[in-house]
Parts: structure tokens; C-alpha cells; sequence
């Protein structure tokens, strides 16, 4: 009865000291105001902090009838790889099912963390961007962000472009060629 007795507060105490220095820190949810097409996201840790866990949630809304395109980045620096904090994902939301719609891409680890995500035809509605990561140290340490949403161009708007484009090549061919315009 003793050894079950010990084995059982063995494995209590090893999942509560584990519990301990995984434990989830950060600010969540931030509102994200993009009325004007963009904005800044972050989050600091102070010191102490070493081997805790985060998953930031900065919210916004798409309003209007227009599906618009998101690109965000987001990014932390750090003097070596052992110090400051890992980014370990950037994910897109729908906050009505929880559903991913798409998840980034980790462009850089290391002492300098780099993620980013694009998003085409976001229709109206709530979302959120989570980034994910951990402490690597017990130093004080932060990550940043921008995030912009922008209009989808029309179909009109691409046939316009390349009309132009081939004028100026038939002007440009013309030009080559010794002809007069």
C-alpha cells in the first residue's frame, strides 16, 4: 500500500512541477482596430519566465461586402538562439468555428524568429491571428507585428494592367524596330 501510496504522489508531484514550468502566459485576446487598412501586435514577457508557453489571440473583424487579402508578419529577436523566446506558429482564425483558415510559414529560427501569412478572400466576418511559442529563457523578451488588409483587385483591374503592359511593348518593339509612332 505504501509504495502505491508513494509511486501516486511520485507522479503527482513530477505532473504538477511539469505543470509549473509549461505553464501558458501571455495577454490574450488583443482587438486589432484594421478601420484603417493596418496595425501593430505584440506581446512582452518579463523575466522568469523560462520554459512557459504562449498563444497570443489579437482579433479583428472584416465588415463590407468586398472579400479583402490579409498579410501579417511577426517576428522576435533575440542575442542567440538559447535566449528570448521560440515563435513556434502564426495561425488565421474564424472565430465563429474556431476553424483554421490558413497558417504561416516560419521564414527564419534562431536568434531572430521570422513568420508570415497571407489570406485571400476574406469575406466579412470575426477572426484572429494566434502566435505561438515559448520561453527560452528567463530573460525579459517580446515579439512584434503588422498585419494589413487590402482590397482583392478586380478582374477589370488585371485586364487594364496588361493592356497597358502590351501597349508599351508594341510601343517599345516599334521603337527597336526604327518604325515612327
Amino acid at each position: 500500500m505504501k509504495r502505491h501510496l508513494m509511486a501516486a504522489l511520485l507522479c503527482a508531484t513530477t505532473f504538477a512541477s511539469s505543470a509549473v514550468l509549461a505553464q501558458n502566459i501571455g495577454t490574450t485576446p488583443q482587438t486589432l482596430d484594421l478601420s484603417g487598412g493596418s496595425d501593430f501586435f505584440g506581446d512582452t514577457f518579463a523575466a522568469n519566465n523560462g520554459g512557459a508557453t504562449f498563444a497570443d489571440q489579437f482579433t479583428f473583424t472584416v465588415t463590407g461586402t468586398e472579400p479583402l487579402n490579409l498579410a501579417a508578419v511577426v517576428a522576435s529577436n533575440s542575442f542567440t538562439g538559447a535566449t528570448g523566446l521560440g515563435i513556434t506558429g502564426l495561425s488565421l482564425y474564424d472565430t465563429t468555428g474556431g476553424t483554421v483558415v490558413t497558417s504561416g510559414t516560419s521564414q527564419n529560427s534562431g536568434a531572430l524568429d521570422v513568420w508570415t501569412l497571407t489570406s485571400a478572400n476574406l469575406a466579412a466576418g470575426s477572426y484572429y491571428l494566434q502566435v505561438s511559442g515559448n520561453v527560452v529563457s528567463d530573460e525579459s523578451t517580446s515579439f512584434g507585428g503588422a498585419v494589413s488588409l487590402v482590397p482583392v483587385p478586380e478582374p477589370e483591374t488585371y485586364g487594364m494592367m496588361l493592356g497597358g503592359l502590351g501597349i508599351l511593348a508594341w510601343l517599345a518593339r516599334r521603337r527597336r524596330g526604327g518604325g515612327r509612332i
